[in-house]
């Protein structure tokens, strides 16, 4: 018999195993109509480590929570909170008038 936490307690254990404050890891879950949403909350200093480089590690890890849910016959989703305190800054789009200045030059 399947335990009905258990995609909890697999992504648990994933990222307890990946972090160095293991102890600051929250996983809330949450059932809708859409399926199950894992919320997964880490410490600021663990981000990093979460995410990957390029966001190589946090595609792994939702694939494999996926990969469980595929096993259920549910839809499970994970969603990675900005922890607080984060200096996370979005990254500015190139404003439209940088790229038409060197358009200038070119001849169609």
């Amino acid at each position: 018999m399947v335990k009905e936490n258990s995609d909890k307690d697999f992504l648990e254990f994933i990222v307890k195993s990946l972090v160095d404050n293991p102890d600051s890891v929250e996983i809330e879950r949450k059932v809708d109509e859409m399926g199950v949403l894992l919320t997964l909350r880490v410490h600021a200093d663990d981000m990093g480590q979460i995410i990957g480089k390029g966001g190589s590690t946090a595609k792994a890890i939702r694939d494999l929570v996926r990969t469980i849910g595929l096993k259920r016959k549910a839809r499970i989703n994970l969603k990675i909170a900005e922890p607080e305190g984060s200096t996370y800054k979005p990254r500015e789009e190139d404003s439209s008038d940088d790229k038409k200045e060197g358009l200038e030059d070119i001849k169609l």
